[in-house]
């Protein structure tokens, strides 16, 4: 991963000196309310239903042992002893102290960590899959680009005012798991017909209040224009996008209004001007980044537990279900990635306790290079285990409530904290999602069922990313109470689609209910192996519609 040098360390500790002198300020009276709006958020800090929330960056998901036992030992010493993973793989804090947060940016940045521009109208994490650099069909590893975009992005002056907020996903092969077609912009490795390796280019994806799906306005882009391209798309939308109602000041809206072909001219006469110009990247830098992802020092007789995990799947059916569940392909024979499961019955999706942080950052040491990465999924990933270690991990994992065996099913759900502590949100969140749990808490009912995305958010804003679910459940306010609008046929993957609401948004009670009456109409028309997302793109919405709004005898 990358590691900081003089000037990277340099410039977080400054921003960190001044923050600290800038709330100073502010709890003396200096400074007004407005005016430190604007600098906590550049720092990451909101203020929340309950108590401030301070957003940590990590950079595409990729963190070291070192970062995690940082954030397990802020955890206790500055919040409640436990943390939660974003779909945008960051990591949040709940309940900070506003004349803490300086310190605990202090702690981050001795671990080359900060929360720069992850709030605000910015230019924000850049995002993509959590199997970078080991799935076997991947065209390139997309973890330096990221980096490269992110060394870009880093307090530009250019582009540190924007209408809005501002997203970019990379992806490296065929499939898409970093949502990327939701983003600002979407950026997939691709080859051309001479086999060179560049950039299929989309823009103006984004769920809230309009959801879009991104539109491609370059299907090949080479390496070296990438950040030149980048900054054309920038420029328009910095000059162009509307500042006067926050609601349509996204690129999407203003790709809408022009049409793609428009802001593709637009974005390509921009870039005629500036496409030689400094910012154009070089073979020596790009080099020089892709240097700090060379491949872990695999272990060449890897290939010899393969032997003996065969017979531990055997012998131990507990182990066999998470293994099938938790674990996925990894390129070099003799590994397989983990994926650490967040989402422990009864408990609130994507957080993790101090204590599970220690232990996550511990068997990464000892079975995993040091790395942890976070996930879109509100999950973690041991990308590189050795077959021989895959039982003792399960076991350590087991013993502290990380593996339960739940991944791509029902209950590895995406869900924002909602009403319990977002001041956004309309509804609550975590208690439906304990009745979602409670309800489906038989394994061999929720694997017959097969593969689900279900995605809740607690209002339109969509930070749960329910448009793009197979199941949406979106929270809204009733004269005082919490509904819910229900959605089928979202992706997010690479086959890309806006759910369809199927009709009146029911009451909490009932949702459990209502999913299961769902599940029950897609087992009563799938086809042999077909997944609960092509059922309803070949039958449609009104079956499900029809059983939901059944009238009662």
């Amino acid at each position: 991963m990358y590691q900081y040098n003089e000037q990277d360390q340099s410039l977080i500790n400054d921003r960190v000196a001044q923050y600290r002198d800038q709330t100073r300020r502010f709890l003396a009276g200096e400074i007004p309310d407005e005016e430190f709006r604007a600098l906590r958020l550049m720092n990451g800090l909101y203020i929340q239903r309950q108590a401030p929330m301070l957003r940590i960056a990590v950079p595409y998901g990729l963190m070291n042992s070192t970062q995690v036992r940082k954030l397990a030992d802020i955890t206790r010493k500055y919040d409640k002893g436990y943390a939660h993973v974003t779909t945008r793989t960051n990591i949040q804090l709940n309940w900070p102290k506003l004349e803490e947060v300086p310190d605990i940016l202090a702690e981050l940045a001795e671990v080359q960590m900060h929360a720069i521009q992850t709030s605000g109208n910015c230019l924000r994490n850049t995002t993509t899959d959590h199997f970078a650099g080991i799935v076997p069909d991947e065209i390139e590893d997309p973890r330096p680009w990221c980096e490269i975009i992110r060394q870009w992005t880093t307090l530009h002056p250019e582009f540190a005012y924007l209408p809005r907020k501002f997203k970019i996903a990379v992806t490296g092969g065929p499939e898409d798991r970093a949502a990327s077609q939701v983003h600002d912009i979407g950026l997939h490795l691709v080859k051309n017909d001479a086999g060179e390796v560049g950039f299929e280019v989309l823009v103006g994806g984004g769920l809230g209040r309009t959801p879009h799906i991104g539109k491609v306005i370059r299907e090949f882009l080479p390496q070296k224009d990438l950040l030149t391209y980048l900054e054309a798309i920038l420029r328009v939308y910095n000059l162009n996008g509307r500042r006067d109602n926050k609601y349509k000041a996204r690129i999407k809206i203003l790709v809408s209004a022009l049409g793609v072909e428009e802001f593709a001219k637009l974005v390509e006469a921009e870039w005629d001007i500036i496409r030689d110009t400094e910012t154009r990247l070089t073979d020596e830098h790009i080099d020089r980044i892709k240097g700090f992802f060379e491949p872990q020092p695999y272990a060449a007789d890897a290939v010899d537990g393969l032997a003996v995990l065969g017979n531990q799947l055997e012998d131990d059916a507990e182990f066999r279900v998470w293994y099938e569940r938790n674990t996925r392909d990894h390129k070099v024979a003799g590994y397989r990635a983990v994926i650490v499961s967040l989402k422990p019955h009864l408990k609130a999706p994507g957080d993790i306790t101090d204590v599970q942080l220690d232990v996550v950052a511990d068997l990464a040491d000892k079975y995993n290079f040091g790395e942890i990465r976070s996930t879109h999924d509100q999950n973690l990933v041991l990308a590189h285990v050795a077959a021989g270690d895959l039982y003792n991990l399960w076991k350590s994992l087991n013993d502290n409530n990380l593996a339960r065996p739940n991944i791509g099913t029902l209950t590895d759900m995406i869900v924002c904290p909602g009403f319990d502590f977002c001041s956004l949100a309309n509804a609550h969140t975590l208690n439906v999602a304990d009745q979602i749990n409670q309800k489906f808490d038989d394994f061999d009912y929720i694997y017959d069922i097969g593969e689900i995305k279900l995605n809740m958010s607690g209002c339109i804003n969509a930070c749960g990313h329910h448009h793009v679910a197979h199941i949406g459940i979106l929270g809204v306010d009733k004269k005082g109470e919490d509904f819910y609008q229900i959605t089928l046929g979202g992706s997010s993957r690479e086959d890309a689609s806006l759910g369809k609401i199927i009709g009146k948004a029911i009451p909490q009670a009932d949702v459990a209910d209502t999913i299961e009456t769902i599940l029950q109409v897609y087992v009563e028309h799938r086809a042999e192996e077909e997944r609960f997302i092509d059922t309803v793109r070949r039958i449609g919405v009104a079956p499900f519609k029809e059983r939901v709004y059944a009238p009662v005898n």
